[in-house]
């Protein structure tokens, strides 16, 4: 780690950070107040892949979308109209979108080979997302003289990573430049997650071989053909898997490569001086986790 003591990063010039954890936990909330702060510049690796990664394959999928409305396709033909995609740092529905569900195409489903064809593309573009964290931290400086750092991650990183690999690529290149701190929920906040996602389930990433294993068991569980599926129906339930998949990944990220901090804790952080606090309370009682 980058900093070891609470003494090293309370005295640090320069603060960098890297949040991890699951969507709905604090990540995005902190970053936004630490931006806002005026101190801090906000890395977000989900706007970065919706971007710099995925931003023409976003954009072909509308095309091709708007292409079966004749009206639409001579415009498209002729050049008369222009359709991209409006993805900011708060609104990511155009990365979900193209993601996409598996099932019935009926009800917005995805061919399988499809969706995982892009599932692949979202890995390749998540590790190079993340692998463009220094650079920013660079650009963040030279640039802009912005003496802080916080790298906010997308849900999905601890499926890109092997966390029990010294040389993991990601994890070094990472802990290299910048501190990184699970935010850890309790199975409290596991519940709400799951409500949250019945309400309204959105497509996510997976790593190949959770995703390949719960496609199959979903199947023969329901007695469906592939077609057959409901899309909202499986990432729902996939979705309950997952929490408890990605925990242990989680957690072996924050023992072997960081810290870990409460998502109770974080949702009481109200300013960028409570969380410096916050993080040196939490160097100042390592080992973490618990």
């Amino acid at each position: 780690m980058i900093y070891q003591t609470a003494e090293e990063w309370l005295g640090a010039g320069n603060r960098r950070i890297v949040l991890l954890g699951m969507s709905g936990l604090g990540k995005t909330y902190i970053s936004q107040m630490l931006r806002d702060s005026g101190g801090w510049y906000h890395y977000s690796v989900d706007y970065r892949i919706g971007t710099r990664y995925l931003g023409e394959a976003i954009a072909d999928n509308a095309k091709k979308e708007a292409m079966k409305s004749p009206f639409l396709a001579e415009l498209l033909r002729t050049d008369s109209i222009f359709i991209g995609s409006n993805i900011s740092f708060e609104n990511l529905a155009p990365l979900s979108t193209y993601l996409g569900k598996p099932g019935n195409p009926e009800k917005g489903g995805l061919a399988f080979d499809e969706y995982a064809r892009r599932q692949d593309q979202h890995r390749a573009a998540e590790i190079a997302a993340l692998m463009d964290t220094a650079h920013f931290i660079r650009r963040s400086q030279d640039i802009y003289s912005y003496p802080h750092f916080v790298c906010d991650t997308s849900g999905s990183i601890c499926e890109v990573v092997d966390p029990d690999d010294p040389d993991d690529p990601v994890l070094r290149a990472l802990s290299e430049v910048a501190l990184l701190i699970w935010i850890r929920g309790s199975d409290a906040h596991a519940d709400e997650l799951s409500r949250r996602f019945d309400k309204a389930p959105k497509p996510m990433y997976y790593h190949p071989d959770f995703l390949n294993r719960s496609w199959r068991e979903y199947l023969e569980l329901k007695g469906l053909e592939a077609d057959e599926v409901d899309p909202d129906a499986f990432v729902r339930w996939t979705y309950r898997n997952a929490l408890s998949h990605r925990q242990p990944l989680y957690r072996r990220i924050a023992e072997n490569w960081g810290v870990a901090v409460d998502a109770a804790d974080i949702a009481g952080v109200r300013d960028a001086p409570g969380f410096v606090d916050l993080i040196a309370r939490t160097l100042g009682n390592a080992p973490q986790p618990a």
